[in-house]
């Protein structure tokens, strides 16, 4: 039976070389860094009470919608994929490598406190191989070179036994460019793709008029986030994100120390359900788009940053991108977190600390639905 690598280098004139295969998530790879602070601008506090400079406490509220409201957040999407290098691929006298991926998006709705259940999958396979792959780059049939490859190995037994299927081929350029590793341009690649999914399952929520004041989606991770080599992008389809925030348990605490003074320490020093002021900020990935980004604290931990969550939302309307995003969604929105935050999995994964349940069902529901890394590289 024809392995899959074999028939992608038959059909596109290569010769691959069975290399070893490993997943990169299981070794130090690079990473897209949506927290750097270089081309960060912060331009003035970012909500409608520009008196407040200190930290406030939500806990009285969060008690209160505990008891009396239902939750804000009937959605959580969570978003993921696994990458592996799986060969390396000779066109002409250089070698590229061939970066296969999972990828996971998810969405979970709470209709009630008794009914959590899963309502969007996506979990396609991928792979990503140079450019050159396609000898006649160049003459316009580019798209149409790569849909009719895909199409040709979905027939093949390896996949058809199993009842698999390739979603698409992902191509990278092959271009040389000093210290941009091939590997990365993969990587990249199958990142794109996820985000693209990210944004069109959003989109279907939008869509089915699912999110509105009374139902808002939380995703996991920064709203931060573009196409490669699409600035514009989020600008355009900024209006579905009216009722989404982007909840990170990673951050980097110095991302707006440039404009904000002592934010690290601001940070560090939040009591137990205090949030931080909302500060408003742009930037050069993305100029068109501006946010409201504040912190807050779900639990007390040692760490001075563990138990702290950096909370997100594009800022829509005109008036907000003004005024600032009202402070008192602002607090609505973090107390509605504040209750999300139990029971957490001690133990298990190191950043407990910010959990926030429902996601953290979600992330478990993607990763159960991937295909063992053995099962997946071995249909290379």
């Amino acid at each position: 039976m024809e392995r899959i690598l074999d028939f992608i280098a038959k059909e596109t004139d290569g010769k691959n070389y069975k290399s070893y295969k490993y997943c990169f998530e299981s070794v130090d790879i690079p990473k897209l860094d949506y927290e750097d602070k270089r081309g960060i601008k912060v331009n003035k506090k970012g909500e409608t009470d520009k008196s407040r400079s200190n930290s406030k406490s939500i806990q009285n509220l969060a008690v209160k919608i505990s008891k009396n409201r239902t939750p804000l957040f009937k959605f959580f999407l969570d978003g993921s994929r696994r990458t592996y290098k799986v060969d390396d691929i000779a066109y002409g006298k250089k070698l590229y490598p061939v970066i296969a991926g999972q990828i996971g998006v998810a969405v979970c709705e709470r209709k009630d406190k008794h009914t959590f259940k899963p309502v969007n999958l996506k979990n396609p396979l991928v792979v990503s191989i140079p450019d050159i792959a396609n000898a006649q780059t160049n003459m316009g049939n580019h798209d149409l070179f790569f849909t009719n490859l895909i199409k040709k190995l979905n027939e093949q037994g390896v996949l058809e036994k199993q009842n698999l299927k390739l979603s698409k081929i992902l191509p990278y350029s092959s271009k040389s460019i000093k210290d941009d590793k091939y590997e990365d341009r993969g990587i990249a690649k199958i990142q794109d793709e996820m985000i693209a999914l990210e944004q069109k399952v959003v989109f279907e929520l939008v869509k089915a008029k699912k999110l509105n004041d009374e139902s808002f989606l939380i995703k996991d991770g920064s709203l931060e986030y573009i196409k490669s080599g699409e600035a514009r992008e989020l600008s355009v389809i900024k209006s579905n994100y009216d009722c989404v925030v982007g909840v990170s348990k990673a951050f980097n605490p110095e991302a707006l120390s440039n404009d904000v003074k002592d934010i690290s320490r601001i940070i560090a020093e939040l009591k137990l359900y205090h949030r931080t002021p909302a500060f408003m900020y742009q930037t050069e990935r993305i100029p068109d788009v501006k946010f409201a980004v504040w912190y807050l604290r779900i639990r007390n931990t040692l760490s001075p940053f563990d138990g702290v969550l950096k909370i997100e939302k594009i800022l829509v309307r005109d008036i907000q991108e003004e005024e600032g995003l009202d402070s008192d969604e602002i607090d609505l929105i973090s107390a509605n977190i504040i209750n999300e935050r139990n029971p957490v999995s001690y133990g298990k994964d190191n950043r407990w600390a910010k959990h926030l349940y429902p996601v953290h069902l979600t992330e478990n529901y993607i990763k159960s639905k991937y295909l063992s890394d053995i099962h997946f590289i071995n249909l290379f």
